[in-house]
């Protein structure tokens, strides 16, 4: 939020705006910020020239900010469990990872722990800084092993969890390859049809006066929009994109809205679903598994859910448990698992075998992730087809129909 300070100093009233999370953090940022005798702080509309400042500081954070690579990072828990097992100190673990590794995002960001480390910070909390860089859930099982003194276990453990999940999104890239490649082999077929060989049967047609089929007039259209305003267009594509990846990073209702839309097609609702609800229940049995509260364990997995409508979904089941009502309850009213995933959390919960129920749970929706992504080609295959169709459709219409009636038209004469 953006507020505006009124400050005495020097016998003239001043004005500073800022931003503030709360009028309470305002009032407190105002005393520190600004000499003087502090007047009011108002929360106030922001001004043009601050929200473009704050539009381009957004946009260079988002630039400048780097993910470490998952295969570093990955390699990088692995490396720093076996060289806190062999009792090596974290300092100097984390500074020899640094000095070997080529990733400069993950040389930066461990390179920085080490330093906290050495002023006498904790671990977790020097990574509460690099969240972005590291993720939610290595920060949550660093926190773990450093409760249950057992850091080096806690590593493993991650490391395993990171690499399932990196599996996940590898499989789903793998089957997506083969029909991303054929539908941009046939995008780029038809832009040069469009753009070169169009053009000519055009130059045909208006010679002849002929009257032109709706086909032929698509065709027509699009390939003129092509010749004469391709640069217009991919810029706008270009622009397009940039503006949407912006709101997805910076508008939540935004994104909620975009992954509202993705549940709601056909094929991409399944994997979402599932690939969630594996992610969630992996992390959760692992947590569980190492005796780390039911609340807690789900306020861990739920930050790991990147579709906000589910995220939402799962929340409740946080609610439930922290009004005293059971796992199993919590998770019937998200209405996301099936009856069979709801016995089996009760049998645990009445038999006291939760972590071993979650982990079952965990494989089987892992399983059923698995199937999906397997099939994920078949069942993308009919939609393709449908649009390569279509596109050669279109382009045998659109080209033949006219040549048919002027070859009717010689034929009547």
């Amino acid at each position: 939020m953006y507020f505006t300070a009124t400050v005495l100093t020097k016998g003239k009233k001043e004005k500073f705006g800022f931003y503030a999370e709360s009028k309470k953090e305002a009032n407190s940022i105002a005393k520190l910020k600004f000499n003087g005798i502090i007047i009011k702080v108002i929360e106030d509309k922001e001004p043009l020239e601050e929200q473009f400042k704050r539009f381009k500081n957004d946009l260079l954070k988002n630039i400048r900010k780097k993910k470490i690579k998952q295969d570093g990072l990955i390699s990088a828990i692995r490396q720093l469990a076996v060289m806190t097992n062999a009792g090596i100190s974290i300092h100097d673990s984390l500074t020899e990872i640094a000095d070997a590794t080529d990733d400069e995002a993950l040389k930066i960001v461990f390179s920085k722990l080490a330093d906290d480390i050495n002023s006498g910070h904790s671990m977790s909390a020097s990574m509460e800084n690099f969240r972005y860089e590291l993720g939610n859930l290595t920060i949550a099982m660093v926190q773990l092993g450093e409760k249950t003194g057992n850091l080096d276990e806690s590593l493993y453990a991650l490391a395993d969890m990171l690499e399932e999940i990196r599996s996940n999104i590898t499989k789903f890239k793998k089957a997506m390859a083969y029909p991303r490649n054929v539908m941009i082999a046939m995008a780029v077929a038809f832009s040069v049809l469009l753009t070169y060989v169009v053009p000519q049967f055009k130059d045909i047609f208006d010679q002849l006066g002929a009257n032109l089929p709706v086909p032929t007039i698509i065709l027509l259209t699009l390939s003129d929009l092509l010749v004469n305003y391709g640069l217009y267009v991919i810029a706008s594509i270009i622009l397009f994109l940039f503006i949407f990846k912006y709101m997805l990073n910076n508008s939540q209702n935004f994104k909620f809205g975009w992954h509202v839309l993705l549940l709601r097609l056909i094929i991409m609702k399944n994997i979402i679903k599932f690939s969630t609800l594996s992610r969630f229940t992996l992390v959760f049995s692992e947590l569980i598994r190492a005796g780390i509260p039911i609340a807690e364990a789900l306020d861990t997995s739920i930050e790991m859910i990147d579709s906000l409508p589910l995220k939402q979904k799962l929340q409740s089941v946080r609610m439930t448990v922290e009004k005293g009502g059971t796992l199993n309850k919590g998770l019937s009213e998200t209405e996301l698992f099936e009856n069979m995933i709801l016995q089996m959390v009760r049998a645990g919960e009445d038999s006291g075998t939760l972590d071993a129920m979650i982990q079952k749970v965990a494989e089987y929706y892992k399983m059923r992730f698995d199937a999906i992504i397997d099939g994920l080609s078949e069942a993308i295959e009919p939609i393709m087809l449908f649009f390569i169709a279509c596109m050669v459709i279109l382009l045998a219409l659109g080209i033949f129909l006219p040549m048919w009636d002027m070859g009717s038209a010689v034929n009547g004469r």
